[in-house]
């Protein structure tokens, strides 16, 4: 692949570490990381693809970072993929199948990333927007927050960036059948209802509800939670009930050899908060 080529695939990461369109805030250890194309509504440039390709990628080896809180900035989460950017990539099923892969391989690094992601929906989430949404761990709605599977809608298949992967597990089959063959929306009542997300708040309270989620999260010990995420991940595709428990036993028992599990009995049988150190 030629250097001018290599533009393509490559995010470009500011010499201080930031991005040019993704907004990383650190309280602590959990990390805000917001979407930063407001004029756009947060529509997904090749640049946000790279960078969320780059963020999501380097969390795997991150173990300051935590939690995630993943948000929009202005008014939406994210409106999918920016039809409006010019595309420059030549043609052909190989560069294509590289283009698609920009973004595919976001989902796939935010569900290997160890760390929660927290997603806070507010306004639209369509297209790939909606993908990020699933994608997370944890979804809260604001409201107004309507999801969609877009795709359809502009002549390509509703199945797209782990969409027909996410939705039939987190909805069923019927719903996610539904969502997917019309390409209508879900408001944020009715996805609070079916499963799809954990609550509906105020657009004032949005921000404060990711944060107690992220500080109950941030009470447990780094190991159990990464643990717990990986098991999660795991037992969704799990083959049968056995293969499941086999995974959470030896898990259980790399667990119990740590430092902060004796910690934790130690605080519980004290009747105090757990001093966790991640050994």
């Amino acid at each position: 692949m030629s250097d001018t080529n290599a533009d393509f695939y490559s995010p470009r990461v500011n010499p201080d570490g930031s991005y040019e369109t993704l907004l990383v805030e650190k309280e602590g250890p959990i990390d805000w990381l917001t979407l930063n194309r407001p004029e756009a509504l947060n529509a997904m440039s090749r640049t946000m693809m790279l960078e969320l390709q780059h963020y999501f990628g380097a969390l795997y080896t991150n173990h300051e970072v935590r939690v995630v809180i993943l948000r929009g900035a202005g008014r939406g989460f994210c409106a999918g993929l920016d039809l409006k950017e010019e595309r420059a990539e030549p043609a052909g099923a190989v560069t294509g199948l590289r283009v698609q892969r920009r973004v595919s391989e976001i989902v796939m690094r935010m569900r290997r990333a160890p760390q929660p992601v927290i997603s806070l929906i507010h306004g639209p989430a369509s297209g790939g927007g909606f993908a990020l949404a699933l994608a997370s761990d944890i979804r809260i709605a604001g409201p107004k927050a309507r999801m969609n599977a877009a795709f359809i809608r502009i002549g390509l298949t509703a199945c797209d960036v782990g969409v027909s992967y996410f939705l039939p597990r987190l909805v069923g089959s019927s719903l996610a059948s539904e969502l997917l063959l019309t390409g209508r929306f879900i408001d944020a009542e009715r996805a609070r209802a079916v499963g799809l997300v954990s609550d509906v708040v105020s657009e004032d309270g949005i921000a404060d509800a990711g944060r107690a989620i992220a500080r109950e999260i941030l009470g447990n010990s780094p190991v159990g939670v990464r643990l717990t995420k990986e098991c999660l991940n795991m037992s969704v595709d799990a083959p049968s009930l056995e293969s499941a428990i086999a995974m959470e036993d030896r898990q259980q028992i790399l667990a119990s050899t740590t430092g902060d599990m004796r910690e934790g009995v130690s605080a519980f049988l004290e009747k105090r908060p757990p001093e966790y150190k991640d050994a």
